[in-house]
């Protein structure tokens, strides 16, 4: 956190006319940490210890997120495309991992509603990752007046360093308790 709350700072993510830019290697670092959490011995220990209703529970962080992030929309701070009103969709996420956890925990649902949840979670983290790099200034696609530069800047720098690294991670390993654990009990 303080590596990317400082390069925020001095401004290198955004450096938009190096080859590649300095964004782009901090999304491939979120790609290959959530990666190596999830499928490492570390990663074997979460998703086999921690009850899969709890790992689903864990991405209801969401919703307040998005709810956060509609806030910031509002106030001029990001552009419309990374909002419910844009075309960021994770707010379903986060307010059906509440629910969905909960089903699971009492036995009335298992791993088919999880892995459906799941891949509709990841699903719409990619979009939501694809439209804000769809934002930024390499690319402009939704034009000069929605780029998206916030999250060049700290604290917003966390945003992808840390959520988007932890929902990854996340979705990454429910799908490896589900997989991994499928003659076991849901508990």
């Amino acid at each position: 956190m303080a590596a990317t709350w400082t390069a925020a700072a001095t401004g290198i993510f955004r450096q938009w006319s190096r080859n590649p830019p300095p964004f782009a290697l901090l999304v491939l670092a979120i790609l290959c940490l959530a990666s190596a959490m999830a499928f490492s011995r570390f990663g074997a220990r979460l998703s086999s210890t921690i009850p899969l209703w709890a790992l689903v529970l864990v991405q209801s962080f969401r919703l307040p997120l998005e709810l956060a992030m509609h806030g910031m929309y509002e106030r001029g701070i990001m552009p419309v495309q990374m909002s419910y009103s844009g075309f960021n969709f994770d707010i379903v996420t986060g307010a059906l991992a509440i629910p969905v956890a909960i089903l699971v925990a009492t036995g009335r649902a298992g791993r088919g509603l999880v892995a459906t949840w799941n891949v509709l979670g990841l699903a719409l983290l990619i979009n939501v990752v694809t439209v804000a790099i769809l934002g930024t200034p390499r690319f402009r696609y939704f034009g000069d007046d929605h780029v998206n530069v916030w999250v060049t800047y700290p604290p917003f720098v966390w945003l992808p360093a840390v959520m988007v690294l932890a929902a990854l991670a996340g979705h990454l390993l429910i799908f490896r308790a589900i997989f991994a654990n499928r003659r076991t009990p849901v508990g």
